[in-house]
């Protein structure tokens, strides 16, 4: 009987150990900041942003109606101005690298990404009118949270979920990840504020993204405003590969 009971005394310190560790390592999980690169063909802008600095890639910046993308936990968003410039050569693009990401100083929070994204919302919409929106994985959670609180022209949701911490307990089925996890980015509940329309790209295999994850948001979202396109056989990561994602894009916006 003791050594049932020390048994379960060892598992249960293990359980809380790596429950523990979870919740201190969560950031490293989830940001994942790719190095500062070059590319040629576009202007690099250094944005002061609230204690730091931020380098955002910018194309056509003389055209009136622009365009701001925010990428994923682990973009190097440079690798897509080739794609942005050929498929919007009439907008303005901006290209967004996170804190601590290709570039930019600071660190990496839900509360800092959205306050940040904010500010140059702000600033590009005293160049620019109108202003569209592009969010890809996490950042369809930045992309979220702004059109919340900024008029919008066209939101677009790349391989979305409705809540981060819904996401990790798809993947963490075994730890009680959504009262672990501090940077949820609950887009579900902020998308009821979004005024715009919205098109939801959804990848047909996403491994990441599970496919309810999407479906929940999507199901939040008003009818009125909501477009969705799947993209067959692309995956979480190579869904940018497919023609049907640039069309998707294009013909939206």
């Amino acid at each position: 009987m003791k050594a049932i009971l020390y048994a379960g005394l060892v598992a249960a310190a293990l359980y809380a150990l790596i429950c523990l560790l979870v919740y201190l390592t969560q950031d490293r999980l989830l940001y994942l900041p790719t190095r500062e690169t070059a590319w040629s063909g576009a202007h690099a802008l250094r944005l002061e942003c609230r204690g730091a600095v931020l380098k955002v890639w910018e194309l056509h910046g003389t055209a009136r109606p622009a365009l701001l993308y925010f990428g994923g936990n682990a973009e190097d968003v440079g690798a897509s101005l080739a794609d942005f410039d050929a498929a919007f050569p009439d907008r303005a693009v901006y290209l967004v690298n996170y804190r601590g990401y290709g570039g930019s100083t600071g660190q990496p929070s839900e509360a800092a990404l959205t306050d940040d994204a904010v500010v140059l919302y702000d600033l590009l919409s005293a160049r620019h009118s109108p202003l569209a929106v592009i969010g890809r994985s996490l950042g369809s959670g930045v992309a979220v949270a702004l059109a919340a609180r900024r008029p919008v022209e066209r939101l677009v949701l790349v391989t979305p979920f409705d809540s981060i911490a819904a996401v990790a307990a798809d993947h963490f089925p075994y730890l009680p990840v959504r009262l672990l996890v501090r940077d949820r980015y609950d887009s579900r509940a902020r998308i009821t504020q979004v005024r715009a329309p919205i098109l939801i790209v959804v990848a047909e295999r996403d491994e990441v993204v599970w496919r309810g994850r999407s479906d929940a948001l999507i199901a939040a979202l008003p009818p009125p405003l909501r477009h969705v396109v799947m993209v067959p056989g692309a995956s979480h990561n190579d869904i940018g590969l497919s023609p049907r994602y640039s069309q998707a894009l294009r013909a939206f916006l």
